[in-house]
């Protein structure tokens, strides 16, 4: 079974971390199938980058994301939402 996680990058005590496709069994750190995306919690305020297109073809094939990462998923819509709201203004 698949599944979209984080996986930890950075120095110690300033993670970051990849948004990865990966079988759901395998290490947090082990071999991926596919890069979503970035996420750095350092930042103020967190920056997200994901390519949404790629997560929706994902869970269209049943991956499954993780909480965390479905929260990331729903900020990340709605600040896309809100910034072509903006421009079309």
């Amino acid at each position: 079974m698949l599944a979209i996680k984080l996986m930890r990058t950075g120095a110690k005590k300033s993670a970051s971390y990849r948004v990865v496709v990966k079988e759901k069994q395998s290490k947090r750190d082990g071999a991926y199938l596919e890069n979503l995306g970035t996420y750095n919690p350092t930042r103020n305020p967190a920056e997200i980058k994901l390519n949404l297109s790629r997560v929706n073809y994902w869970i269209e094939k049943g991956a499954q994301p993780t909480d965390t990462v479905n929260r990331l998923i729903k900020a990340s819509t709605k600040a896309e939402k809100a910034a072509t709201a903006e421009a079309q203004s």
